[in-house]
Formats: C-alpha cells, sequence, structure tokens
C-alpha cells in the first residue's frame, strides 16, 4: 500500500502525516508512507487544498484534517 500526504509543510499537513503513521502502525499493516511538498507534484492530483491524503493514487481527503478513525476507514476501503 502506498499512501502520500500532500502538503507544503504547514502545521495541518504535519499534523496528518503523523496521525497518518499512527494509525498505520496501530493497525499493523504494510504500508509505505510519503510526503510530498512540491507544489507542482500536489496540483498533479488535482486538489487545490491542502492537506491532501492519497491512497493507492486516489485522492482520499484534501483541504481538511481527517480524524484517526477516518484515517483507518480510508485506509480500510482503499486496500
Amino acid at each position: 500500500m502506498e499512501i502520500k500526504v500532500l502538503g507544503t509543510g504547514c502545521p495541518k499537513c504535519k499534523t496528518l502525516e503523523k496521525s497518518t503513521r499512527n494509525v498505520v502502525a496501530e493497525m499493523g499493516i504494510e504500508a509505505d508512507i510519503s510526503k510530498e511538498e512540491d507544489i507542482m507534484k500536489i496540483m498533479e492530483y488535482g486538489i487545490m487544498h491542502t492537506p491532501g491524503l492519497v491512497i493507492n493514487g486516489k485522492v482520499v481527503a484534501s483541504g481538511r484534517l481527517p480524524s484517526s478513525k477516518e484515517i483507518e476507514q480510508f485506509i480500510t476501503q482503499n486496500q
């Protein structure tokens, strides 16, 4: 599973990355988690507001900070 956190480094983007790493660890699954900070690459995903969460190439959330429970649901639905 590939998970990307899209954001230029704002506090919400950093929080989303931390929350995502925590949820993956709690679920005990294998996932490659990366952070994309290049605004041009972020725009390729078609989002206009960060933070963004991409799972296996699909944007599952953008412009807001999803809860840990939501992140878990996104991961479960996109495995």
